[in-house]
């Protein structure tokens, strides 16, 4: 399984080097922004007045900009976090359904290794690569605040990448099941991504119209609000642990599946 995982890792590593570059200049450059939003936050907060609190509120922006839990959440958790996620989990989690399209399955397969190592080796590989770009995430927010004032709690900004990493896994875990139960990248990572926009546009929806807010239930991104985790050192056990149970549920149903999985199909 190690040569298996081993694979894995160095087969995604452009992907989580790429995208992790990207996360740590987009959160740099936006958290050293902050000292302007603190400074002029009266002057941001009424230009944001012609906007119905409402959709502030879908987007993320409950409160002023200059409180370091909605300045955070907001510009990055809410916006760039979700995409990170979404894009290296679908990716590598749909690897499965690739690798038996193009008939490379069959040759870790034709070896010793079962099927079940073979697809925890992928699931392992999941978990590092949204690990790594979690914790470049909170890294770069945290080297930047080094020159700026004021500072942000370093434990607060670690529980919230904890809590982005649980979202991320919860991507993976479900993704990979429609990756075995498919076998077919497109249909599975097509599938999985139209799922988050319909629960992005359900938490959005939630917001803006009191009479749907139960739609907001429905989503995941109703369960990543990250404000009280950096704002007070709030961690939201209940939700990271829904999300777990979906990204582990995800795998024991692919694992289930893979076992059985007719490849030629």
């Amino acid at each position: 399984m190690m040569s298996a995982f081993r694979l894995e890792l160095r087969r995604g590593r452009m992907l989580v080097f790429w995208i992790g570059l990207l996360s740590a200049l987009y959160a740099g450059f936006i958290t050293a922004f902050y000292p302007t939003i603190l400074e002029n936050a009266a002057d941001f907060e009424k230009m944001l007045e012609v906007y119905p609190k409402e959709l502030m509120a879908a987007f993320g922006i409950v409160g002023s900009l200059g409180d370091p839990g909605v300045f955070i959440n907001s510009y990055i958790f809410q916006f760039l976090w979700p995409l990170v996620a979404a894009i290296v989990a679908i990716i590598l989690a749909t690897r499965v359904a690739a690798d038996a399209a193009s008939g490379f399955l069959e040759l870790p397969l034709s070896t010793r290794l079962p099927r079940l190592r073979y697809l925890s080796a992928t699931i392992a590989g999941q978990i590092v690569a949204v690990a790594i770009l979690s914790v470049v995430t909170v890294a770069s927010i945290w080297f930047v605040d080094l020159f700026i004032a004021p500072d942000f709690s370093i434990e607060r900004l670690s529980l919230a990448g904890l809590h982005a990493l649980t979202m991320g896994l919860a991507i993976a875990g479900p993704t990979t099941l429609l990756a075995v139960v498919f076998l077919d990248r497109g249909r599975a990572a097509g599938l999985a991504a139209g799922i988050l926009v319909l629960m992005y546009l359900a938490n959005v929806i939630a917001q803006l119209s009191p009479d749907l807010t139960w739609l907001a239930n429905l989503s995941a991104f109703h369960y990543f609000d990250l404000k009280p985790v950096i704002d007070s050192g709030t961690y939201p056990a209940g939700d990271s642990a829904l999300f777990m149970a979906f990204a582990i549920g995800g795998w024991i149903l692919a694992l289930l599946a893979f076992r059985r999985r007719d490849l030629a199909a």
